[in-house]
Order: C-alpha cells, then structure tokens, then sequence
C-alpha cells in the first residue's frame, strides 16, 4: 500500500500571548485538514523597541521583519500575523496567501473609572500608540492628553491597572481571542470611532515560491474578509503605505457591495478629520482594490497627505 506523508508546517510566530494565540489557531485549523504542525516562536524588533513609538521608529513591519528572514531561510513555512501589522506592500518574494475570517474589527474603550470617553473629566489622560487613534480621539475630545502607550496587550493593561491612564484604547478583537472581553466598558461604533485597514483580521504569509502552501492554505480563507481588508489596505497603499500613518479604513459587504470609509487626521493641526466614502460591486479582489484607491484619492482632493 502507498503511503501519503503528512505535510509538515513550521509557523514562524512572535511569541507575545496574542500572537501565539494566533498561530495555535492556525496550528489547530491546519491539524483539522490532515497537517503536523509546529510553531517557531521569535522575538522581533517591534517587541523590543518599547521605549519609543511606532511611526518613529519604522512602523509596524517591525513585527514581521524577523519572521520574513524565517521564512527566507527556510527555518519556517509560514507567518500567521495580524493584518493591522502587516506593510501593504509585501516584499519581493513574499505574498498574502490567505485572510482569514474577521474577528470585531472596531476599537474598545478599557478603563476602571469611566465607562465611556464622554464620561471622563477634561484634560484627562486617555493612552494610545496609535497615530489614528489619536487623531480621532482628538476629533472627539479635543481637551484630552493623549500620551504613547506601548507593549503587548498584557502589559498595556498592567499600565492602565497601574493608574497610569484614565483609560486606554485597544481592538477589541485582542482582548476577545485572549477571553478578555471583561475589560472592554465600552465598543466604538465605526461612527464614532473608524477602525485600522485590516483590524481584526488574520493574514497568513508565505514565500511567493510555495504554490504547495497557497493551495493548503485555500480552505482557511474567508473571502467577504479578503475583499473587506483588500479595500481598506489599498487606501493605505495609496495614501503611501505606512502602517504610522493617521488613517482610518474600514468597509462592510452587504448583498456583494461593498462600501468603503477612510478618515485621515493630522497629528499635528487641528482636530477637524477628513473623511470619504464610496461603494462598488466586489466582484473581485482587484474591484475592492480600485475602491480603495478611488476612496485615498478622494481623500487627498480633501487635503489629506
């Protein structure tokens, strides 16, 4: 009798409790379809430069440079990361191979005081990382100090413990997936608050050679996902593709349209934002693409850059 070998999968993984949250995720699905799996945890530069933020300091593909070299090498087969940190233009060599279904993709209010942005008293100091997040936290309550707040999620929540913050802002769907959901007082609404191209959602990395992982993989992809984030990351693309930049975007599907809002917000002027939105038919990832670039392009008509 032939024997079929198992297909083994090394996942190249950073090793904060979120993030190999992510990869025991991908390792069980992976397992669901017949696959031996490992996971290779690494440290990445983003985890070790806490001192300073993001945007200073070469924005968010710290936490996938390591990880990439992983893969390069051959020390491991694919990246499982949080869409939000992923650069919007892979490098050479490199690919997307599957976006996974989106957890809550909107941004939490964490506090032990106050129960809501509104409820806290002026000049109150609210802590985020985040370029967009300050800008639209400004956009709310201009009157708030907004002060940097860095660290995986366990130990920004130690610093809000701490009495370091009034309140702090996270995704909500990381406090979800680690059974934090306790934390959360309060869920923006898009409305309120516009979340990052591609929160809450899980992409999977691979080397552009490994067609044998692109067709593995295909079962662990969500494509309502897929054309949701392609469209709010082409935004970001256009708008020059950082990660450290002050924009929001995000898009729904309803009935294979797909409608797409972007924010974008200046760090250092006013606390005015400016906004578009549009829609088309999704019917293919290049459609939600070209929405993406027809939303950046309408946001720079508007004077954001």
């Amino acid at each position: 009798m032939p024997t079929h070998s198992v297909p083994h999968v090394v996942i190249a993984t950073r090793e904060s409790r979120l993030a190999l949250w992510q990869a025991e995720h991908v390792k069980a699905l992976l397992e669901g379809l017949g696959c031996s799996v490992t996971l290779l945890g690494m440290t990445t530069q983003g985890d070790q430069i806490l001192d300073r933020s993001l945007s200073k300091v070469g924005g968010k593909g710290l936490f996938v440079k390591e990880l990439e070299v992983a893969l390069q090498e051959g020390h491991a087969d694919i990246a499982v990361h949080s869409l939000k940190d992923v650069p919007m233009d892979m490098p050479e060599g490199f690919e997307l191979a599957c976006v996974m279904a989106r957890e809550d993709p909107r941004d939490a209010w964490v506090s032990a005081g106050y129960a809501r942005l509104e409820d806290l008293p002026l000049g109150a100091v609210v802590g985020t990382s985040s370029l967009r997040r300050t800008v639209l936290l400004r956009a709310l309550r201009p009157d708030l100090k907004i002060e940097p707040l860095r660290g995986n999620l366990d130990t920004r929540l130690r610093k809000l413990d701490e009495g370091q913050y009034a309140g702090i802002v996270l995704a909500a769907a990381g406090l979800k997936r680690l059974g934090l959901s306790e934390r959360i007082r309060h869920i923006f609404e898009t409305d309120e608050m516009l979340p990052a191209a591609g929160q809450g959602a899980l992409g999977i990395e691979i080397r552009s050679d490994r067609a044998d992982l692109r067709a593995l993989l295909a079962p662990l992809a969500d494509a309502p996902s897929w054309q949701r984030v392609a469209a709010e990351r082409a935004v970001s693309r256009a708008m020059g593709g950082s990660c450290s930049m002050p924009l929001a975007a995000h898009a729904t599907l309803h009935g294979g349209m797909l409608s797409l809002q972007a924010a974008w917000g200046d760090p250092e002027g006013p606390s005015a934002l400016v906004t578009a939105q549009a829609q088309e038919a999704a019917s293919d990832l290049l459609a939600c693409e070209a929405l993406g670039l027809q939303v950046a392009q309408a946001l720079q008509r508007a004077g954001a850059h």
